[in-house]
């Protein structure tokens, strides 16, 4: 059987389903206060579709070369060139952080050793820049919520972790994932909290189709969290 590593180095992307993720994470303790911590999200209004349907919260995290735990970094704003984000780049974007307990929590650090790992086997000795961030998109009558309003994409980084936490009163918001050239690789829903997807960033876009109420009389929301890595400039 394969590794993730070698998944990803073969495919540049790689699905893992709920089952198969959790026996490669350690103790996830404090998972019910993780999960919960995205109900006090504050809503994105750097929102240049003028949409109302994301809220968010954002974290940066450094690994040393060769390390095996990340370190919290000072809050700072978070950044994407208009090359990879054509609706809301160009700006510093400045989000509310994400709760301390939770960036140091035995769910957040099992999920940053899974990539510390993972990453360092395809880039080995690297130094890496690493953000954090918490996602919440809402969907109501006559609302879709857009988990990647910018469309199909890359963010700019060497790699990328994308998973699953809860969905709540939603249809529909199938991952794709694309080569260089646009033409979809695969296809799927993330539906169970810890299915996860796991990207290379230099080589596949990827892009989430819209969700929307099954219920439009209730709360109807998908909430993710997206790690990225880019590497540092470091020896």
């Amino acid at each position: 059987m394969k590794t993730l590593s070698e998944k990803i180095k073969h495919d540049g992307f790689c699905f893992v389903a709920a089952p198969d993720a959790r026996p490669m994470l350690a103790e996830l303790a404090d998972w019910r206060t993780f999960e919960t911590s995205w109900n006090d999200m504050p809503l994105d209004t750097y929102m240049a579709d003028g949409g109302r349907y994301r809220r968010r919260r954002h974290a940066t995290l450094s690994v040393a070369r060769s390390a095996s735990a990340a370190k919290l970094e000072a809050h700072q704003p978070h950044y994407q060139s208009t090359d990879y984000n054509n609706l809301n780049g160009g700006i510093a974007r400045h989000f509310e952080p994400i709760r301390e307990d939770i960036i140091n929590g035995a769910s957040m650090s099992a999920l940053l050793s899974l990539c510390i790992k993972v990453f360092g086997t395809l880039s080995p000795s690297r130094a890496w820049h690493v953000e954090v961030h918490q996602f919440r998109i809402e969907a109501a009558f006559q609302q879709q919520g857009m988990p990647t309003p910018e469309g199909v994409h890359r963010d700019g980084v060497n790699y990328v972790m994308v998973l699953m936490v809860k969905r709540h009163n939603i249809a529909e918001g199938t991952t794709t994932i694309h080569d260089a050239g646009g033409r979809q690789l695969a296809n799927f829903t993330l539906t169970e909290p810890l299915d996860m997807t796991l990207v290379d960033d230099t080589r596949c876009l990827h892009g989430v189709t819209p969700v929307v109420p099954i219920d439009s009389t209730k709360a109807a929301y998908r909430d993710v969290l997206v790690i990225t890595f880019r590497a540092e400039n470091k020896v």
